[in-house]
């Protein structure tokens, strides 16, 4: 099951829904009042009802909704450093724990909606990745028993304002609307592995990163294991697994994005995130 969260174009409603192969079941509609978004149907541990409306007619066309991030506000954005073999030797990095920094929900954007590339920087990278979704609450969960945690997958475009990473990653990863999530979340039992999943990344159709999830360092359930152990996990929470390597920093010459670019993430058995790359407004004097 593909699960969406987007605005309705007429009337601008927020609401959310099934994907389907022409269109979307608007689930915001039929569960009006009682969920308001897939964040609340994890905590209620839902996602059996919705299945029960797979098979509906659809209510919308894809091009009636504007996306919005799979999980607009989660409680919690950890994202992973260095977790490809490729990306540590682009930055010959040596640490044996998990590299951790996290994002803020309001530097997120949907599928379809503008990246916007700080007007203050000219060294604003990609970074295609898979994103995870947690499911259930849970401390100290063991990596055995990680998956039973996890609701599902979706991809995530992490961009980085490189000159304001300095030695450490936060500032440059929460300028506004500078990553992307989605263009949906797919749930686990759909993704089977998802360590036997190819990711690339395109900018302006150029393939620029392509790799395969087998290849992280620290796999899923040990990021969960760890992260657990130091912070209680929420439905709703956000990990987002690395990047791999290919980054326009380290490329000969480099390749940063810039206004008029597309950049897509694509992750087999859960889609592409396309966004377009737009010129963010210089701050005001």
């Amino acid at each position: 099951m593909k699960l969406a969260s987007y605005v309705v174009r007429t009337g601008r409603r927020t609401s959310f829904g099934i994907v389907t192969a022409t269109g979307l079941i608007d689930l915001g509609r039929h569960f009006a009042g009682r969920f308001d978004d897939i964040k609340s149907v994890l905590a209620a541990g839902a996602l059996g009802e919705l299945r029960e409306l797979a098979a509906r007619a659809d209510d919308l066309r894809a091009d009636e909704v504007m996306f919005r991030p799979v999980i607009e506000r989660p409680d919690k954005i950890f994202c992973v450093g260095m977790n490809y073999q490729d990306k540590r030797v682009e930055f010959n990095a040596t640490d044996s724990a998990p590299t951790l920094f996290v994002r803020f929900p309001d530097s997120q954007t949907g599928h379809g909606c503008a990246v916007l590339k700080p007007a203050m920087t000219q060294e604003f990278d990609y970074e295609g990745e898979l994103a995870v979704v947690i499911g259930r609450e849970g401390s100290h969960i063991r990596r055995e028993d990680a998956d039973a945690y996890i609701a599902g997958y979706s991809c995530y475009m992490d961009g980085s304002v490189r000159d304001w990473q300095h030695s450490w990653f936060t500032a440059g990863k929460n300028w506004p609307q500078t990553g992307s999530f989605g263009p949906w979340l797919v749930t686990r039992d759909e993704i089977g592995d998802p360590h036997q999943l190819g990711i690339r990344t395109y900018v302006n159709g150029m393939k620029v990163q392509d790799d395969n999830t087998r290849n992280m360092i620290h796999s899923i359930p040990s990021l969960i294991e760890y992260i657990s152990t130091f912070s209680a996990l929420s439905p709703g929470d956000v990990i987002i697994t690395g990047s791999p390597g290919g980054v326009g920093k380290k490329r000969t010459p480099p390749l940063f994005l810039k206004d008029g670019d597309t950049v897509s993430v694509e992750i087999d058995r859960i889609g592409t995130l396309r966004n377009p790359i737009v010129q963010g407004e210089a701050a005001a004097a």
